[in-house]
């Protein structure tokens, strides 16, 4: 598993854009995905909701920070699986 930051020093070697930056967020976040390991309830992808819920904080607050992007894609996993009304 990689860390925030070596996602993010790892998009930054692919991309120049903002925008590219994100993809390639999503895309490694997708990649070490393991929800299917331990479904929530069967019904759905932690990864994929985390980065909705991200997307969704970025377009209210107008942020287009990758870093924080990512970091907010982490605490957001982190959030969801901690979560007891998931269980």
């Amino acid at each position: 598993m990689k860390t925030v930051e070596q996602i993010y020093q790892d998009a930054l070697k692919k991309s120049d854009t903002s925008l590219g930056l994100v993809r390639n967020i999503n895309r490694q976040f997708r990649a070490m995905d393991e929800s299917h390991l331990w479904p929530i309830r069967g019904s759905f992808n932690v990864t994929e909701r985390a980065i909705r819920q991200a997307r969704q904080s970025m377009r209210d607050t107008g942020e287009v920070n990758p870093l924080v992007y990512a970091l907010t894609v982490e605490k957001n996993i982190s959030t969801i699986v901690n979560d007891e009304r998931n269980w």
